[in-house]
């Protein structure tokens, strides 16, 4: 769908300078989705690996961070062994929906209550990201954090368009159970990409 030079505005690399390559096509459907055009994957060109990674390369960040939409849905190796090929950590942004394919420095697995993850996605996580939306999410989020791996980081972040109310629910949490962190969508707050 897009790539773009930014910062990493959420969870465990938040401030790092990132190539984002965002991949159409999605099949989980957030309603508070802030890329709702990532979804239907025919309305976006179609790229070769060849041609992303030499636009990743002409950038100075070293890290590439696949997203979408569910980047999963497509086979990611080639992609994958080509940027790390041209010098790139290779981060991942996924929901967990599909079956691992690529090659990973880092995942970053926000599963959503629309569509369940594949089993045992939950070992290969880097970071787990829970967005809350309602109070709800934090009992939910436990579940999740239940069956990663001891030294999986834990991520509660306030969906952006109720903030105000549930990021004082997310720091009271944190508060009680240390080992989550808050996380929030920086860059959103310093309005850039």
């Amino acid at each position: 769908m897009e790539t773009f030079l930014s910062l990493q505005g959420e969870g465990a690399c938040t401030g790092q300078a990132a190539w984002f390559i965002r991949l159409a096509g999605c099949d989980v459907g957030c309603p508070w989705c802030d890329v709702k055009e990532s979804w239907d994957a025919a309305k976006h060109p179609v790229r070769s690996v060849d041609a992303i990674v030499a636009e990743a390369a002409a950038r100075p960040a070293r890290i590439a961070v696949v997203t979408g939409g569910e980047p999963l849905l497509y086979e990611l190796g080639a992609l994958t062994r080509a940027l790390r090929a041209a010098g790139f950590r290779t981060h991942l942004e996924t929901s967990g929906s599909s079956p691992l394919s690529g090659e990973w420095h880092h995942i970053c697995f926000s599963p959503k209550k629309f569509k369940q993850p594949v089993e045992g996605f939950h070992r290969l996580a880097d970071e787990l990201k829970v967005v809350v939306f309602n109070k709800h999410d934090l009992q939910w989020a436990e579940g999740h954090a239940a069956k990663t791996r001891p030294d999986c980081a834990l991520f509660l972040q306030p969906e952006w368009g109720k903030r105000t109310a549930m990021t004082p629910l997310v720091v009271e949490y944190v508060l009680a159970h240390p080992r989550w962190r808050v996380s929030l969508q920086t860059h959103k707050y310093m309005e850039i990409p």
